[in-house]
């Protein structure tokens, strides 16, 4: 749609970073050193990966769908962006609950300090996801141009989430070093959710 089809775009663009980030967990390679414990903690963390994964990877999917129909109308575009703003929200939500509940990586150097800041991190992410939705949400669909000059300032918004973004995945990071990165490596769900396209979606603005 002309007015607000360049927006949209980056808007798309700047969400693709969150789609990311929901692969932070999945490590990559493998390590032999045999740990009962840590295993079990990154299997309850990796039997969920698949599930959050494709709910974030969708909602960017929806985005960049929405972006490229110039034929949807602000209604609709309003919806597809509002969807995709709450799929981003739940699936952080979704994130932070599962770490939070498997506790802290048996073994894992201030592990405790470094779960709770991925947990903080995660949520703030997602509540700040919640707040584009509703920003979203109080469009006006019945002014196009009103609705395209509220929809470059969700881009523009979008612009500090990702900053947002980057702290939960450094977080993220932290958490899965050394021992538990490789732990994490050897899970299923985790080793399926690493070869998602999701990981080569482009975290800047364009």
């Amino acid at each position: 749609m002309e007015g607000t089809d360049p927006v949209n775009k980056k808007l798309a663009a700047a969400l693709s970073g969150g789609a990311v980030l929901v692969l932070a967990l999945s490590g990559c390679g493998g390590g032999e050193k045999d740990n009962k414990e840590l295993d079990a903690w990154a299997k309850k963390v990796c039997d969920l990966v698949p599930a959050q994964n494709k709910k974030i990877t969708a909602a960017y999917d929806a985005i960049t769908k929405a972006a490229e129909d110039t034929e949807s109308t602000p209604a609709e575009l309003q919806k597809a962006d509002s969807q995709a703003f709450q799929d981003l929200a739940d699936g952080y939500k979704a994130r932070a609950t599962v770490i939070q509940g498997a506790g802290a990586p048996p073994g894992a150097e201030d592990g405790a300090k470094k779960l709770q800041n991925a947990v903080n991190q995660l949520s703030a992410l997602s509540a700040a996801y919640g707040d584009m939705k509703t920003q979203v949400d109080k469009l006006d669909t019945k002014d196009q141009a009103k609705f395209a000059t509220g929809l470059k300032d969700v881009s523009a918004e979008m612009q500090k989430v990702e900053t947002q973004r980057q702290t939960a995945l450094n977080a993220l990071k932290e958490l899965e070093s050394g021992d538990t990165k490789q732990a994490l490596a050897d899970q299923p769900g985790c080793k399926q959710s690493s070869g998602s396209p999701a990981a080569s979606a482009p975290a800047t603005d364009s």
